[in-house]
């Protein structure tokens, strides 16, 4: 049974490029499972790679984290700044002769790689079990991990169950290249044990990773931490995630009209759940989730549950934030916006919202409303206008501006129109609608008119009936 207060859990991203969707689930069950078991979440920065790790990368992953709702307990660990503790760690094994100074030439070196293909063997350097003294001065050297000739490294995996690797199947990894730098499975192994880190879940494209890890942990003296390797996301056909599935990395979840949590949500989801629930709080999930329940075969992408999970939480959430959200996607769209149609947004937003899948969707929802008068109505619309239904729009507009400015009494007074005329409200309902959108998408007619507004609402019946035919 794990000691639940000591729990560790650590996202340990590359920043050398956006950060995708498969990296997102991975910070966010590693948050859940710190959340459930009363732990820690801790973020470390795998910045090794000078060329590519810039600064701004690193605040795009700090950015998305931060826009999906993920935050570390603490301040991130940058893992480049951390080489010289790295580089002590292999003192400690050259001391213990747990690794090895390799002085093989690159020459010498890649005639035994060939060799070992074609016998079907790892690498071994002859340096292995020879004394440095015997290497010529000044000569340059790699060090290597010493492992095991024989026997068995067991990775007892929380996901995949127990991993069984042959040891002599494990090469002698490099620990420190030649120019003293060190590498990746080094600086993790150093990094995850000096941060406390219990439980290691990460993708499964790292389990390889996770047996030479236990060989250089076990080289220490260090205790090997729990490891649960995550099933990969693949897209809808089954095939590995690529660009041709479409969006992949959170910033173009957030463009395509996303919400954060409902990303969350869906995240979740991917690959755990918690019976039949589709749709649960933040609570519910950190109550609910445990990295032993994780499914060993691979996720797949649905864009349409994801849909329905975002449609969701846009019709629970704050109709101010959602119109601030639809503002920016009209502005980005270049769409020129009456300043004295704003505070009207939110307004419009709880009317249209329920139809939205997207804050793409709810900006097209919500344009009409945001229109300047008079409005230029399309040629459906003037088609419509005839000198009869211009009349009967007349007398509607009266009736209309009679009655309570609420969606059930103007839906009534709209009925009671049409009755009293004698005719069925598609008579005249879509040249009002025309008339009140300008050919935008709009809701049904009670609903439009209560989102414009009323004194904006019979402004525009009154602009296109005092036009000239």
């Amino acid at each position: 049974m794990t000691d639940r207060s000591a729990v560790v859990t650590r996202f340990a991203p590359s920043p050398t490029g956006s950060l995708h969707i498969g990296g997102a689930r991975t910070a966010l069950f590693n948050q859940l499972y710190a959340r459930h078991t009363g732990g820690t979440f801790l973020l470390r920065i795998e910045d090794t790679d000078r060329e590519r790790s810039t600064q701004a990368n690193v605040q795009i992953i700090l950015d998305g984290l931060a826009w999906l709702g993920i935050a570390p307990d603490g301040e991130p660990v940058f893992q480049h700044a951390r080489a010289d503790r790295h580089r002590e760690a292999v003192a400690a094994m050259l001391a213990s002769g747990g690794a090895y100074r390799d002085f093989t030439p690159p020459e010498e070196l890649e005639a035994e790689r060939e060799r070992a293909r074609a016998e079907g063997r790892v690498v071994r350097s002859a340096w292995r079990d020879r004394d440095p003294s015997e290497a010529p001065q000044g000569a340059p050297y790699t060090v290597r991990l010493k492992a095991p000739l024989s026997g068995e490294t067991v990775v007892d995996d929380l996901i995949k169950g127990r991993v069984v690797f042959q040891t002599k199947e494990l090469d002698d990894l490099v620990l420190l290249r030649s120019d003293g730098a060190p590498t990746y499975n080094l600086a993790v192994v150093v990094d995850d044990h000096d941060m406390g880190v219990t439980h290691v879940i990460r993708g499964d494209d790292h389990l390889n990773n996770a047996a030479r890890q236990t060989l250089i942990y076990q080289a220490l003296g260090w205790t090997v931490p729990a490891f649960a390797h995550l099933p990969l996301i693949h897209g809808p056909d089954g095939a590995k995630l690529s660009k041709r599935h479409g969006a992949q990395a959170v910033g173009e979840f957030a463009d395509l009209g996303y919400l954060p949590e409902a990303l969350r949500n869906y995240l979740a989801r991917l690959g755990w759940g918690h019976g039949d629930d589709e749709i649960f709080s933040d609570a519910e999930a950190v109550a609910w989730f445990d990295v032993t329940d994780v499914v060993k075969a691979p996720a797949r992408l649905d864009w349409a549950k994801l849909n329905h999970i975002n449609q969701h939480y846009i019709r629970v959430a704050d109709n101010r934030r959602l119109a601030d959200l639809a503002l920016e996607v009209h502005r980005s769209r270049g769409v020129h916006i009456a300043g004295d149609r704003l505070p009207d947004l939110p307004r419009a937003v709880a009317l249209v919202k329920e139809g939205a899948q997207t804050t793409l969707q709810l900006a097209d929802l919500t344009l009409f409303a945001l229109k300047s008068r008079p409005l230029a109505l399309d040629a459906k619309t003037q088609g419509l206008l005839t000198a009869e239904t211009r009349a009967l729009l007349g007398r509607l507009r009266h009736r209309l501006a009679t009655s309570p400015w609420e969606v059930p009494a103007l839906e009534a007074a709209i009925r009671g129109f049409a009755q009293a005329e004698g005719i069925g409200i598609g008579k005249f309902g879509a040249a009002l609608r025309g008339v009140l959108s300008g050919g935008a998408p709009a809701p049904d007619l009670a609903s439009s008119l209560v989102a414009l507004g009323k004194d904006e609402a019979l402004g525009r019946i009154d602009d296109a009936l005092s036009q000239v035919q």
